[in-house]
């Protein structure tokens, strides 16, 4: 059985780009286009790790963040974002506790490097 990705993203085009990279990797991606269809969707999708949009709208990035960790606390979570600020990826992974912070644009052999790394940290 091959690992499970969730990708929350509001734009669809980064979703595909996500999916096309990782299926390849034979690594299951589903999407979510907003932080309430994440909220709503992961206990039925139950995925192994969760690629997170900061900047959408309705619900942020960090909003998501904690409704995930209050219902799935283990669950791996690594955020996704064009904020590429050192100060932002200090506030992401060191006080607000986010899982790695990966920013945009990615290259394919980065993005499948730390999806592994994220998904083994699930089996620890």
């Amino acid at each position: 059985m091959c690992p499970k990705i969730m990708v929350v993203d509001d734009e669809p085009d980064t979703i595909d780009l996500i999916k096309l990279i990782l299926e390849s990797e034979d690594i299951e991606v589903v999407g979510a286009n907003s932080g309430f269809e994440c909220l709503e969707s992961i206990e039925e999708e139950r995925p192994d790790a969760i690629l997170l949009d900061i900047m959408m709208p309705d619900m942020n990035g960090w909003e998501t963040f904690h409704k995930i960790k209050e219902k799935e606390p283990v669950l791996p979570v690594a955020m996704l974002t064009v904020k590429s600020q050192e100060f932002d990826k200090m506030l992401g992974l060191h006080v607000l506790k986010a899982d790695d912070y990966i920013t945009k644009p990615f290259s394919r052999k980065e993005l499948i490097k730390r999806t592994k790394e994220l998904l083994e940290m699930k089996l620890q």
